[in-house]
């Protein structure tokens, strides 16, 4: 909404002094154009806002004006801000929502704590975009008009068109019900039913949606953790393969990686771990524990067990003419 620019420009030029109008505008995310509309707009309202000609000049706010904003301890602010700082902006398409948030949470502490409260949030990174192996975690992306519709029809209890693409499939146009949103390991998936059946889609493999006008057929109040670990139950108890596995913690991670999900984990008598790990079927066991080499051990069943015995017997006899 322009409101919100317009505040969104205010403090933009408070928090960081003259700034030109292509860099507002990359900030905002509208044109150079709108920008000076909105510059002229703020002038008319009585803001004191000019521009200064130049090699270095730009547009900046007469010293010492403020908004009048609800104020913020600094720990609240802090942690405000420490939240925003991992990757937000790939959750739900709220980005430009969130950068606008953070300015004014800056903005709403006095300026005895603004300066204190910004350099203790570069002191915390959350998520960064490699760990230490210096893997990048796999990002999905969804287009931004698709999950505005998607987004709109969740929050205000309309039914919605996808066109979603299921593993394997080509597209199609189903109707559904929304019921929320849930994000995961960098994954984030509509909850709804069909039919009334429950469904849970992947939205990076939404190609297109569209909010309808009818209202959704779902109750008033939801529990979306409960929801959501209901439905989690249901997808490892079908059509997956269970594994006890003995593995060295310094390969956890990398167990991880590859497996569907774990359900438990204790600590063994040698220091290892017991996990009970979820894997796609028996060849994605295979594969997935194959990839440890030594540093793991499938306890069960008997026939992954003796596909991965076979395997390396194999591997052994090729290379065992060392000759």
């Amino acid at each position: 909404m322009r409101a919100d620019r317009l505040v969104s420009l205010v403090l933009l030029l408070r928090q960081r002094g003259r700034l030109t109008a292509d860099t507002l505008a990359h900030e905002l995310e509208v044109s150079t154009r709108t920008v000076l509309r909105d510059i002229e707009a703020l002038s008319a309202a009585g803001v004191p806002v000019y521009a200064e000609r130049g090699r270095h000049g730009g547009f900046t706010l007469l010293p010492g004006f403020r908004t009048e904003l609800t104020g913020l301890n600094h720990d609240e602010a802090l942690a405000l801000l420490a939240a925003g700082s991992g990757r937000g902006e790939q959750v739900f398409g709220l980005g430009s929502a969130l950068a606008s948030a953070m300015r004014k949470v800056v903005d709403a502490l006095p300026e005895s704590h603004q300066a204190t409260a910004s350099d203790a949030a570069r002191r915390f990174l959350v998520e960064p975009e490699t760990d230490l192996l210096s893997r990048r975690p796999a990002t999905e992306e969804v287009p931004g008009t698709t999950m505005v519709e998607i987004r709109r029809a969740v929050l205000a209890g309309h039914k919605l068109r996808i066109h979603y693409a299921a593993a394997d499939q080509a597209p199609l146009w189903r109707t559904v019900d929304p019921i929320g949103l849930v994000t995961v390991r960098d994954r984030s998936y509509l909850l709804a039913t069909r039919s009334g059946a429950d469904r849970t889609y992947r939205l990076s493999r939404v190609r297109a949606a569209e909010e309808l006008p009818e209202p959704a057929q779902r109750p008033d109040q939801v529990d979306l953790d409960r929801v959501w670990r209901e439905r989690c139950a249901r997808f490892l108890s079908s059509d997956h393969l269970a594994v006890p596995v003995r593995v060295n913690p310094k390969r956890r991670e990398d167990l991880l990686s590859t497996a569907v999900a774990v359900r438990a984990a204790e600590p063994d008598a040698d220091g290892w771990l017991r996990l009970e790990v979820t894997f796609q079927d028996l060849r994605h066991a295979e594969w997935a524990l194959w990839q440890l080499g030594t540093d793991a051990e499938a306890l069960a069943p008997r026939s992954l067990r003796m596909s991965l015995h076979n395997r390396a017997t194999a591997l052994a006899a090729r290379y065992g003419d060392s000759s």
